[in-house]
């Protein structure tokens, strides 16, 4: 979804940036190739029109000292921004007050059991106690599904696989959960938006009153989730909105824009099944991805998610006094591969981007190959993966013949090394990495890391 939709809206950009003289003829063919690309992705076509009327009448207007193509550019990523809701979430918690209770609803088939499991994961790398509890008790495999989820993320589940009620649940566990800092609610679904759903829906409100109720919407719906987005917060207070399933192939835009119905946020966003497959949405950050600019708090939260936090520490202590291994490497190949491919993670990388049209191939190539050089790391000794310069032609000889992996890309993964440990010293660790120092170490080791 997000290529198709990001590949239009970078295209319209091109045509901009390419063009010698931005006239009347540019803006409109930029704003028509928009509209087309808004409307295929579902969104709203009044939400389409008031943004392309924006555009048009604004990109008219001279501002002193910035060049037409940038103000044009500003304005199409601004006027996104607002279409998906500019205020970014931050869940505020007083942890005095225990638990903060999160609801989660929908249909059947959004990934509502999944997702709040997720969210759970997501709070405790954060240090957070958390739990789930599940109150679904029309969908039978619902409480198993919960209770097998919650143990892969380890997190505390609260389930009754017998009760019918849901109010009856909450009430046995009531007294349990007030001892974790987050509950997170899972709700029961129907196929529609029923008057059942919606009763049971007002009920739960208000003997839980929880502090938020997200909404979880499926990218797939299409135009159908403004409608939605609207009969449930007709049942209770929307405070967010979840948009699950945005790694297939479904258009999104119709869940992304609900939020103007429901008059909340988008908060969150899943790209896949696994557990750390979650980010908080932040509509500027989103729209900086489409639009092929980066998006580095995503990948910084993807990687938080990927790294166990005694690892991360670990490897942070060792970074810092500049005692880089192959057994590091090993550990950063192992959570790159949790974050995703690698040319979804230099879509992230603000001045990657472009690497990403040009160089997909080789990104598959080099996936390839980081899966060879794991084999490689596994035939070595603890001291040959604690100090590579040792390797010689002999030990060579004897990795390579242990692993199947070929000499040349043993060498090939040794210089990967060295490359590495240039970029952590050259890399000031204590003061951290801005936007701008990652754009001047990307530019100069770009190609090198991803490429070489």
């Amino acid at each position: 979804m997000l290529d198709k939709l990001g590949g239009g809206l970078r295209k319209a950009l091109h045509k901009l940036a390419s063009s010698v003289f931005v006239d009347k003829k540019v803006v409109e063919d930029v704003i028509k190739q928009i509209k087309r690309t808004l409307l295929e992705a579902d969104v709203n076509l009044e939400l389409v029109n008031e943004l392309c009327e924006k555009v048009r009448k604004k990109a008219s207007e001279k501002v002193p000292g910035i060049e037409k193509k940038e103000q044009i550019i500003k304005l199409i990523h601004d006027e996104l921004v607002n279409i998906l809701g500019a205020k970014s979430f931050k869940l505020e918690i007083d942890r005095k007050k225990k638990p903060y209770k999160i609801m989660l609803i929908g249909l059947y088939g959004t990934g509502k059991t999944t997702t709040t499991v997720k969210l759970a994961f997501y709070y405790s790398k954060r240090n957070y106690k958390v739990c789930v509890l599940g109150l679904d008790t029309h969908r039978q495999a619902a409480p198993e599904q919960l209770e097998q989820l919650a143990k892969k993320a380890n997190v505390a589940c609260f389930v009754d696989k017998e009760e019918k009620n849901a109010l009856s649940v909450w009430k046995k566990f009531s007294d349990k959960l007030k001892k974790y800092d987050i509950v997170f609610i899972d709700t029961a679904g129907r196929d529609t938006l029923s008057k059942g759903l919606i009763n049971e829906l007002k009920t739960l409100n208000k003997v839980i009153n929880p502090e938020k109720t997200f909404l979880v919407i499926s990218a797939d719906i299409g135009k159908a989730a403004s409608r939605l987005a609207k009969g449930f917060s007709q049942a209770c207070k929307i405070d967010g909105i979840i948009v699950t399933k945005l790694d297939g192939t479904a258009k999104a835009g119709g869940a992304l824009s609900s939020c103007k119905e429901a008059k909340a946020n988008v908060v969150f966003i899943t790209t896949g099944e696994k557990l750390y497959d979650i980010e908080s949405f932040d509509a500027t950050s989103f729209v900086s991805r489409l639009l092929g600019l980066g998006d580095l708090k995503a990948l910084v939260e993807k990687a938080r998610l990927a790294f166990e936090e005694k690892e991360r520490k670990k490897l942070e202590k060792r970074l810092k006094a500049e005692t880089f291994t192959l057994d590091d490497l090993y550990e950063q190949i192992k959570a790159m591969q949790k974050i995703g491919p690698l040319s979804k993670i230099a879509e992230m990388i603000p001045g990657f981007s472009f690497l990403t049209s040009r160089a997909s191939k080789l990104f598959d190539v080099q996936e390839e190959k980081l899966k060879r050089w794991k084999y490689a790391i596994d035939s070595m000794t603890k001291e040959e993966r604690e100090n590579p310069e040792m390797i010689n032609a002999s030990r060579l000889a004897r990795i390579s013949k242990g692993s199947a992996v070929s000499a040349g890309e043993i060498r090939e993964l040794l210089k990967q090394y060295k490359i590495m440990k240039q970029f952590i010293s050259e890399t000031n660790l204590e003061q951290g990495i801005d936007q701008r120092t990652l754009q001047k170490l990307a530019k100069k080791f770009g190609k090198k890391l991803f490429l070489h």
